[in-house]
């Protein structure tokens, strides 16, 4: 890596943070997945890994969490633009075949639909193919990988791979919605159904997801019946969270609490929608409510205080602002740094 002045300016270049290392002399890599083919309400996430790219430019580098943290050792895996093209190309297609649903229309009743969702469905499994590859490839040689979506479905290779290397690992899941649906809208590999693979993985021993609040009758009845079974899943439901908290409890115990359930590898799977909306206004699906930045900050820094190692993570759902306001990438590239740093202190 180059001689980093952090009193100066951020060169315009490739790499998040402007921290443009080898790969093969760093610790973490960013691997940046531009795929929002399933977005359910409303697209943009593809664009998310360079919005968030360009906003952490300007980033100041200095850290409470982490001394000298522009010493860290980064680097900015090669933007794909083979998928950034494929999405937006299939991206046309969808919005057409969802429109269709919405209208009351059945797939199976339509050849082209049919067709549409078959070629979705077959490169949603390439893309996972390939990142799961991607991922498995540096973890073995080493090094520690955050993912930039892109929809939450870019998740499901890497949490695959880090499944794989580290059995028994916990993934500790922000987000307005459970993520539990099978095969939503026809996708199995849908926004929606990220944690139903999750959970299926035979590496994960534990799913604990924090900020739920717009979530299926469906989803519910699954969460309440592991948590009487196999105990694989716990949800902090955000109306249960903020109840807490209007009663007097502290958000420290609050955390505390959560962090008990995690076991000692932990993997943070984060989408941004799992904030306050007013932070993430163009995400693809907003919902009221949600973790203030530095709620959500301190819970992810009490995982690390803990003991437990956060062994890798992705953001995913920031999608930037049609009238061009930065703000969405601006708190994306903010959030980003806070996950690099939880997983370069685990390293230390």
């Amino acid at each position: 890596m180059s001689e980093i002045d952090p009193n100066g300016v951020a060169i315009k270049n490739d790499a998040f943070f402007s921290l443009d290392g080898d790969p093969a002399e760093s610790d973490i890599l960013f691997l940046s997945i531009p795929w929002d083919v399933t977005t359910s309400y409303r697209p943009g996430t593809r664009s998310g890994p360079k919005e968030i790219l360009v906003a952490s430019r300007q980033l100041d580098l200095f850290s409470p969490f982490l001394d000298r943290a522009w010493e860290m050792k980064l680097s900015t895996l090669p933007y794909p633009t083979e998928w950034d093209a494929k999405s937006e190309a299939l991206r046309k297609k969808t919005s057409r075949y969802i429109g269709f649903l919405e209208d009351g229309g059945a797939a199976e009743d339509d050849k082209e639909m049919s067709a549409i969702l078959a070629e979705a469905n077959r490169e949603a499994d390439a893309l996972y193919r390939w990142s799961y590859a991607e991922t498995k490839n540096w973890l073995a040689k080493g090094k520690r990988v955050l993912t930039v979506g892109g929809d939450h479905a870019t998740s499901r290779g890497p949490i695959a791979a880090h499944a794989e290397k580290y059995p028994g690992l916990s993934v500790l899941h922000f987000d307005a919605h459970a993520d539990l649906r099978v095969a939503y809208e026809g996708f199995p590999n849908s926004h929606a159904s990220i944690m139903d693979h999750v959970v299926q993985m035979p590496g994960v021993s534990k799913l604990v997801q924090v900020g739920i609040r717009d979530v299926s009758p469906g989803e519910v009845e699954r969460i309440r019946a592991s948590e009487k079974s196999d105990k694989k899943i716990s949800t902090y439901f955000d109306w249960d969270l903020q109840s807490r908290k209007l009663r007097g409890e502290s958000w420290d115990a609050i955390c505390t609490d959560i962090v008990a359930k995690l076991g000692e590898t932990v993997y943070v799977s984060f989408d941004i929608d799992g904030l306050d909306p007013k932070l993430c206004p163009s995400t693809g699906t907003p919902v009221p409510g949600g973790l203030e930045f530095m709620e959500a900050v301190y819970l992810v820094q009490k995982v690390v205080a803990s003991g437990k190692r956060v062994v890798g993570a992705d953001l995913v759902e920031v999608a930037p602002n049609p009238s061009g306001d930065p703000w969405d990438g601006n708190v994306g590239a903010r959030m980003l740094y806070q996950l690099t740093l939880a997983v370069a202190k685990s390293l230390r």
